[in-house]
């Protein structure tokens, strides 16, 4: 009957206030805030953080200044963000000189013209993926609604580490080669500069991080390819990796028109690991830079107004570095 607590299924209501009445203070606890989500390589447990650490243990090794070492330059460093070659010729052209190209987009609709094929054909040869997608959604993907219906997608470079660049040379068992750019901004005078030095034997060539041109879809091209066979490393100061090659027992020149030795006896500077500096293109060699060469070399030539821009200095005095050691074999 009502009221009746003792039949089955009623429930017995209390009033008294146990042991067990509240909390204690575990809700309140529970809901507060734990902080923000430590990075990936922060967490010990995860995959990015056992990366990162053994990066640093192979920078360590290789540099006895730790982390400060070789102008505070990483073991290995993307260049960013993949970029965008955008337009029917460019597109052509990257393709043609081995530009590691992702994949190839064309937008729908587009006119199938004599180099749009050409491009689908290359894109086939080579095995790149080709992705056709609608217009707007290309004018997003490369911010840009001039594209022509044709772009390709270029992945950021890895550059190298510059004791990398000694390392080449010793395992060739010959003397090192290295060019250094201080502060050239040019892509084109980059990707020349990379260019002459697969051509004439150089093992790598080290670039600025700010302030100067980067291995982009510009510098791979004008490179043709050389990009892909010669490592190009980037540093945060010039004049501190300098120091630590001539630590290493390279010598460094510098190249600007008031050198103390000419280029036709370059021969003097050869024979042994050797160090190219070549300056920014109208403001030549920094003062600081030139401080820290061993020497400073001119291209002698007929007409003193004359002066040649950084891409074809650089070939010159490789060419005659070259041409000088192999007479001194």
């Amino acid at each position: 009957m009502a009221g009746n607590s003792q039949r089955r299924g009623a429930i017995q209501k209390s009033n008294k206030k146990g042991a067990t009445i509240g909390s204690g203070g575990k809700v309140r606890r529970g809901l507060e805030g734990k902080g923000p989500t430590p990075k990936a390589k922060d967490r010990p447990y995860h995959k990015a953080y056992r990366s990162a650490e053994l990066a640093d243990r192979s920078a360590a090794r290789r540099s006895p200044k730790g982390s400060g070492g070789s102008g505070g330059a990483q073991r290995k460093r993307g260049s960013g963000d993949a970029e965008w070659i955008i337009g029917r010729n460019p597109v052509v052209e990257a393709l043609r000189e081995g530009v590691p190209v992702n994949a190839v987009y064309v937008a729908e609709g587009a006119e199938r013209d004599g180099r749009l094929r050409e491009a689908f054909q290359l894109a086939a040869d080579l095995g790149i993926g080709l992705l056709e997608v609608p217009k707007p959604e290309l004018d997003r993907l490369t911010g840009f609604n001039g594209h022509q219906g044709l772009a390709a997608r270029v992945p950021a470079y890895e550059y190298a580490h510059p004791a990398d660049l000694l390392d080449r040379a010793a395992e060739a068992g010959e003397d090192a080669l290295i060019v250094v750019l201080d502060h050239v901004t040019d892509p084109r005078n980059l990707g020349a500069i990379v260019r002459s030095a697969a051509a004439f034997g150089a093992h790598g060539v080290v670039i600025p991080e700010r302030r100067a041109a980067g291995v982009t879809a510009s510098a791979w091209k004008t490179s043709a390819g050389a990009a892909a066979r010669i490592p190009v490393a980037q540093v945060v100061n010039v004049s501190r990796v300098l120091k630590e090659y001539q630590e290493a027992g390279c010598q460094v020149i510098g190249l600007d028109m008031d050198g103390d030795l000419q280029l036709t006896d370059v021969a003097e500077v050869a024979d042994g690991p050797l160090v190219v500096v070549v300056g920014a293109e109208g403001g030549g060699l920094a003062r600081l830079v030139t401080q820290t060469c061993d020497r400073i070399v001119s291209i002698p030539m007929a007409n003193a107004v004359e002066s040649l821009n950084a891409g074809v200095a650089a070939s010159v005095t490789l060419y005659a570095v070259a041409q000088a050691r192999a007479n001194l074999r």
